[in-house]
This record gives C-alpha cells, sequence and structure tokens, in this order.
C-alpha cells in the first residue's frame, strides 16, 4: 500500500505566487533533500514529523474540507514515488492541483500549476544543517535539465526567495543565470517573494524589489498567509 508521511493538512488561502488568495488545502508531506537557511517549515524539512498515511487516508481528508484547489507542498513532495498516484487521484476527484516544488527533481504527474522555487546562494545552510549537508545542499540545489522539463512540461511559475538586504543586483543576476540556462522566456512567470516570516520585515523588504520586478517585467508576489496570521502552522 503507498504511504506518505504527512506534517499536517490544513485548508486556508494561498498566501503566495500567482494564484494567492484562492482558497485551498494544503497537504504538507514530510521530507526534503534540501537544507535551506531560512526554511519556515522545518517540521517537514529539517527535521520531518507526522505521521505516515495511506492514500486513501490523505483523499479522504482531503475530501473532508470540500475546497477545489488542492496544493501538494512540503518539505519536497517531488521526493516520493507516491505523490504520483496521489495527484493522479486528487485530479480524478476534480481537484485544481498545484505542486510545490523546488524544482530538483522530474516527476509525470498531473497538476494544474507547477510551482518551482529554485533555490539562490541565499538558501546556503553552512555548517548549521550539520555534517555533510552544506555540500550536498550547494550540489544539489539547482538542477537546469530538470527546470527545463518542469517548465516546458507544465504550467509553471518561479519563484524566487529573495533578500534584498543582502544586495538585491547579485542575487537578481543569479536569477537571471539560471532563466537563460534553462530558456525561460515568460517575465509574467517569474515571481521574486522577500525572505521574512514577519510583515515588518517583508513589507520592508517588498518595497525593496519593486524597482526590480518594475525593470524587469517580473511579478512581486506577498506572503498573505504571514500577513493575516504570522509565522504559524495550519495557515
Amino acid at each position: 500500500m503507498s504511504k506518505l508521511r504527512i506534517a499536517e493538512i490544513f485548508s486556508s488561502i494561498q498566501g503566495e505566487g500567482i494564484w494567492a488568495g484562492t482558497p485551498s488545502t494544503f497537504v504538507r508531506i514530510s521530507g526534503c533533500n534540501l537544507r535551506c537557511i531560512w526554511c519556515d517549515t522545518p517540521y517537514a524539512s529539517w527535521k520531518p514529523e507526522g505521521p505516515t498515511m495511506s492514500l486513501e487516508e490523505i483523499v479522504d481528508q482531503v475530501t473532508c474540507h470540500s475546497i477545489e484547489h488542492v496544493v501538494l507542498t512540503g518539505g519536497e513532495p517531488m521526493l516520493f514515488d507516491p505523490v504520483e498516484h496521489l495527484a493522479a487521484r486528487l485530479k480524478a476527484r476534480g481537484h485544481m492541483l498545484t505542486i510545490e516544488t523546488a524544482g530538483t527533481i522530474h516527476r509525470e504527474l498531473d497538476c494544474d500549476l507547477m510551482s518551482i522555487s529554485p533555490k539562490l546562494a541565499n538558501s546556503s545552510p553552512g555548517g548549521s544543517a550539520g555534517p555533510g549537508w552544506k555540500e550536498r545542499h550547494e550540489t544539489i540545489r539547482l538542477n537546469p535539465q530538470v527546470l527545463r522539463e518542469l517548465t516546458f512540461r507544465y504550467p509553471y511559475q518561479l519563484k524566487f526567495v529573495v533578500n534584498p538586504d543582502l544586495g538585491i543586483d547579485g542575487q537578481v543576476g543569479e536569477i537571471e543565470s539560471l532563466i537563460s540556462s534553462i530558456g525561460e522566456g515568460q517575465p509574467n512567470r517569474i515571481l521574486l517573494m522577500a525572505e521574512g516570516t514577519d510583515s515588518e520585515t517583508l513589507h520592508r523588504r517588498e518595497r525593496m524589489l519593486v524597482e526590480t520586478c518594475m525593470k524587469k517585467g517580473w511579478l512581486l508576489t506577498p506572503r498573505l498567509h504571514i500577513d493575516l496570521f504570522g509565522n504559524t502552522r495550519g495557515t
């Protein structure tokens, strides 16, 4: 029987990206192949937790929320083979489906939006992640071939976490280099999201990103769930 470790299943609005504000049920799958220093869901990555659930149990819980849009998130949901079957079951139930991924792994599955968040150098955990993790993170955090496959195969958005306090030009240069390497040509599918877990910091950094978005034709995405509920679980 296919099973996945689930950190949480909850309903809220989608806080980020081109579908921000959409009522959604979130299925947060535990386990991640990266260790981003600013990760705001360590209970699904740095220290994965939650029960192991069958796909039937997961779908039943999602159905109880009675919401059309479902987000498979993590952690890194694309790590696990059963996510393909879970996506198929949710689509068969008539759900609109977003997959949130770092874009290091390619899978063939059915979804309405592949929300890809490639990790820039600002994500490096240094030595804080434990032996070997810095090197592993840096080795696998970007995979241009996978990103080319995902952006070709699926409706997508490319969402980059940016901290302008570290200097905007260097991070923008990273983004432009990556975009060039994968042949991405749709500025309105490229989103900048300020790094931060409180509204004051986010708003200050978002203001610093406006000029870049205006020049490049990129989108600036909020983190509505932080504004509405703070950095809390289940929101």
